[in-house]
């Protein structure tokens, strides 16, 4: 079987080309052996890219457990570089993931924008902010100069398989601390269910972060800085709270190819 290797800011993934639809898409060890960076490829999940009427391609997106996840924001961008490098698309694409329709432009230095899902609201819970960007989020702000000893693994496995989120399929947990100064970036850290462990960034968690900073007032476009490197997300707010016209902008890169025998 013909793989692919792309990451968008160290969220790393294999990709397969399914327009042939050849894949054993419900052997889900199969894509957890893929998955795992020891015995197989190596990587936070797998999408598989197949044919859809109506749209330039279908995005099918698996955690690195094997398990059919939700819309993963790295992944759409990192598929849409794919899609491009197939030739399936040129410069613009219209396809279906998880959570819904989304759109994207591939910028001439490589930078993909992807537009994410309107966000009607937020919630404060005790944990923090709970919202949702096509994957549930909580974001936690913490105090200036703790998150680069912050125990993310600890605390936010602790959330995920919590009292409350823990029978509700659990949840994204994001570590956030603001800047010291205007023009700087939003620091990030994530804890992702699905991989049971902090990542080098998540797409939908920028995005869960930059609006939530959004109520103590970042302006759009919010810069952010994550493990693996630098995003934006731009948004539209609206009195009522909601989020609309909502980007996750930054880049998405091609690794290696090869063949492996199943």
């Amino acid at each position: 079987m013909r793989f692919y290797k792309y990451q968008g800011t160290g969220n790393d993934f294999v990709m397969i080309d399914d327009r042939a639809r050849t894949f054993p898409a419900d052997d889900y060890a199969l894509v957890r052996r893929l998955c795992e960076r020891r015995r197989g490829i190596g990587a936070d999940g797998l999408i598989l890219l197949r044919t859809l009427p109506g749209y330039d391609f279908e995005m099918v997106y698996y955690n690195a457990d094997g398990y059919l996840g939700s819309m993963c924001g790295n992944g759409g961008r990192c598929t849409v570089a794919f899609a491009r490098q197939l030739g399936v698309i040129q410069n613009q694409a219209r396809f279906l993931a998880a959570d819904g329709p989304h759109e994207a432009t591939v910028d001439a230095d490589g930078t993909v924008r992807l537009r994410m899902m309107d966000v009607a609201g937020q919630q404060e819970m005790p944990d923090g902010i709970f919202l949702n960007t096509g994957s549930p989020h909580i974001v936690r702000f913490l105090p200036a100069s703790s998150l680069a000893e912050h125990n993310v693994y600890a605390e936010g496995r602790a959330i995920r398989y919590g009292e409350f989120f823990g029978a509700r399929g659990g949840t994204n947990v994001n570590f956030v601390e603001a800047p010291q100064a205007s023009g700087q970036p939003w620091q990030v850290r994530t804890y992702e269910r699905g991989v049971e462990d902090e990542t080098h960034s998540c797409g939908t968690g920028v995005t869960a972060v930059a609006l939530a900073a959004a109520r103590r007032g970042a302006a759009s476009p919010v810069p952010l800085r994550t493990i693996g490197g630098d995003l934006s997300v731009s948004f539209r707010q609206h009195p009522d709270g909601s989020f609309t016209e909502v980007y996750l902008n930054g880049p998405a890169a091609y690794v290696f190819e090869g063949d492996i025998s199943l």
